[in-house]
């Protein structure tokens, strides 16, 4: 049975600016409707609780069967020369970013590589490596690699700062033009409307559907925490019984040295005139409040149990006097609480500043010696952008500095595993590469005529983009070496967007894998497109940015989640924002309810439904953050399905996901046709998802 109709009233739609000039058509692909309809079914049998013979079919036929109402919107003329001229423009945004994103020469799927961690017995053993031949010398602040000493030709290129800032000047000049700005924003005016028209004609179905994948429902699907900063991966209940039991089993314990003497846990209780019996929750005092809206200084204050940097320093540090016994300890708890829920994973993200380049040792020394692993767990090293505070300490005497210390010693276990064999195995396990900080803060945008990160000598902080780019250059390079020499590459997954200025999206849009939060995407169209085709990961955390930068139900994540861009809910920080022993699915459940909120202008209270995501929804959002994570290959084949690698519904197994194919199939067709529609009929289109 065919639907068509030419005029998109007779559908109960009304014309807007985005389908002037469309024509809708509806066409229902099942070989078995007519006899559906045909068949007896009466309202007695609906009083007596007969089932629906319908449903009854799709709930006995196999997943890969499944049928739906597919809408198609084509226009009546082909694009105009405007248009054609906007599609020009942003295929050249496109190309760009092919120009920069590192990308695996061979995906996981076809060399079976096994990175990081998973059904590993023992994850700690170093086997030695021989030594390459490589060499390598920094050159205006990016790391040159050469096949040997006397080698003169550069094995891997990366293009040049001035290049770079170049580009992203072009990206932001053009998607702040008019004509792109009003086409970006038609166009995903029309995917949403789309998606609610898809939900308007198959919502039915998808939730019959996932009702025939036996066992499966959102609880027990894999779910990754995309984004949780590990100082702060336990909530405010766990340490706070942590700490007690700390206080109570080893008091005698020496674990501060201040004020020219070494202090117990007992006599640092006694200097802050506490005890075990006086703490609660509130005393503790990590839970951001109103207060911490958009302070962000007041917010890192959160991270001091009860106000004190010595108890940080003690409890939430792992360079410290007792060697960060705590919080190893506190790590493994965390571990555990994960092991049990089974189906969660997390990617904690733990810094390392530059200061000096022992720190990587140290944090690699401190994962080995306490065996902190987890089958549930990655790692990110996150990178906060600081220069300026070790600037003015004297710590650092110009931004190389930074970068010597970040990159020298990851250039030098590549290239020599036996030189830092703790290294070695911790980079096993490492994911990805983030860079934080508050990114509201005024900064100049840096030009193509910018000084070297030697001559950065000034008490100023670089540029989101200056770091962003010397950090991804470095990477490119790095990842390049690792890659000739069978090692596992890391991906750059910065924070963007949180707040800021538009140029941090426009150097992560040429720059990154995937970002975290990349809410001011919601104020331009033309970015918003971009990572939209792009399919760029975004880890949003809406509980985190309502205590931040932006109440809950102004947060962009439905708007985001409805025209199809790659979103994933993460929990950022569990310690100052969650209540349960579940943040992930607290963060979810939240997003899946009615909000009320009161209208003082109307002057009376309503209910009004802000996201009620639905099961599917939220089982969608789940299998995104699992492609979006760094977890290895061979535990998402076991996690999504041995084609997980796939495009659409060849890739998808509902009974992993819990996803119906119908919304898988309706997401890639609706992504494919718009990358038509912007390639002008000429796209190419990999059968496999990028790796």
């Amino acid at each position: 049975m065919k639907i068509l109709d030419d005029d998109p009233k007779n559908f109960g739609l009304s014309h807007s600016p985005s389908l002037e000039c469309l024509v809708a058509s509806l066409e229902q692909q099942t070989e078995k409707s007519e006899t559906h309809s045909a068949r007896p079914h009466s309202l007695a049998d609906e009083l007596l609780g007969a089932p629906d013979p319908v449903a009854a079919d799709i709930l006995r036929k196999e997943p890969q069967q499944e049928t739906f109402v597919r809408m198609k919107v084509t226009p009546y003329d082909p694009p105009t020369a405007e248009e054609e001229e906007v599609c020009i423009v942003l295929q050249q945004c496109l190309a760009l970013r092919e120009k920069y994103l590192f990308v695996e020469k061979d995906p996981p799927w076809r060399k079976g590589m096994f990175c990081a961690s998973g059904f590993n017995p023992d994850p700690f053993h170093y086997e030695p490596e021989p030594r390459s031949q490589h060499v390598f010398k920094e050159i205006d602040g990016v790391i040159h690699v050469y096949a040997n000493s006397e080698a003169k030709e550069e094995l891997f290129p990366v293009p040049d700062a001035t290049t770079f800032f170049t580009d992203m000047h072009r990206i932001l000049r053009l998607t702040g033009l008019g004509n792109v700005r009003t086409f970006c924003y038609h166009r995903l005016h029309l995917l949403e409307q789309k998606f609610s028209l898809h939900l308007m004609l198959n919502a039915d179905r998808e939730f019959l559907a996932q009702k025939s994948a036996p066992h499966r429902d959102f609880y027990n699907v894999r779910k990754v925490d995309t984004h949780v900063h590990h100082s702060s991966c336990m909530n405010q209940k766990h340490l706070l019984r942590f700490i007690k039991s700390k206080l109570r089993n080893e008091p005698d314990e020496v674990v501060i040295f201040r004020d020219g003497q070494y202090l117990t846990l007992k006599e640092v209780f006694e200097s802050l005139d506490l005890t075990g019996y006086d703490l609660n929750v509130d005393l503790l005092d990590v839970h951001a409040d109103k207060n911490t809206f958009h302070r962000f200084d007041k917010f890192n204050l959160k991270y001091n149990p009860c106000g004190q940097s010595r108890l940080r320093e003690i409890f939430l540090k792992q360079d410290n006097l007792i060697q960060g016994r705590f919080l190893a300890e506190l790590t493994k708890e965390v571990f555990q609480d994960l092991a049990v829920s089974k189906y969660q994973m997390a990617e904690y993200r733990i810094s390392v500043y530059g200061r000096k380049q022992s720190e990587w040792d140290q944090l690699a020394s401190w994962i080995v010696n306490n065996e902190l692993y987890s089958e549930n767990v990655v790692w990110l090293v996150q990178v906060p952008r600081l220069y300026i505070f070790y600037k003015m300490m004297g710590i650092v005497t110009s931004f190389q500095t930074i970068l010597n210390n970040l990159f020298l010693p990851l250039f030098e276990v590549t290239i020599d595993p036996g030189s830092h064999p703790q290294l070695h195995i911790f980079l096993k396990q490492v994911v990805a590469f983030d860079m934080v900080d508050d990114e509201s803060k005024p900064e100049r945008r840096p030009n193509k005529h910018m000084q070297t990160p030697a001559q950065w000598d000034i008490n100023f902080n670089p540029a989101y983009s200056y770091w962003a780019y010397y950090i991804y250059a470095n990477m490119y390079t790095l990842n390049k070496l690792r890659e000739s020499r069978g090692l596992c590459t890391i991906k750059f997954r910065p924070h963007s967007g949180e707040a800021g200025d538009l140029d941090h999206l426009a150097s992560t849009f040429l720059l990154a894998h995937n970002i975290a939060h990349g809410n001011n995407l919601r104020k331009s169209p033309g970015l918003q497109y971009l990572y939209y085709l792009a399919q760029i990961g975004l880890a949003m955390s809406p509980l985190s940015n309502n205590s931040l930068f932006l109440d809950y139900h102004r947060n962009p994540f439905p708007m985001f989640f409805s025209r199809g861009l790659n979103v994933s809910l993460s929990t950022d920080d569990p310690l100052q924002i969650h209540l349960t022993k579940e943040p992930l699915v607290e963060e979810y459940s939240i997003a899946a309810q009615v909000r009320s909120k009161d209208d003082l202008k109307l002057k009376f209270s309503f209910v009004s439904q802000v996201w009620k995501l639905s099961s599917c929804d939220l089982c969608e959002i789940a299998r995104n953050s699992v492609y979006q994570s760094g977890f290895p290959h061979h535990m998402k084949l076991h996690w999504i399905g041995h084609k997980y690698f796939k495009r659409g519904a060849a890739g998808n197994d509902i009974h992993k996901t819990n996803v119906p194919h119908i919304r898988v199939e309706f997401r890639y067709e609706t992504w494919q046709e718009e990358l038509q529609y912007i390639c002008l009929g000429g796209a190419r289109i990999s059968e496999e998802i990028d790796p």
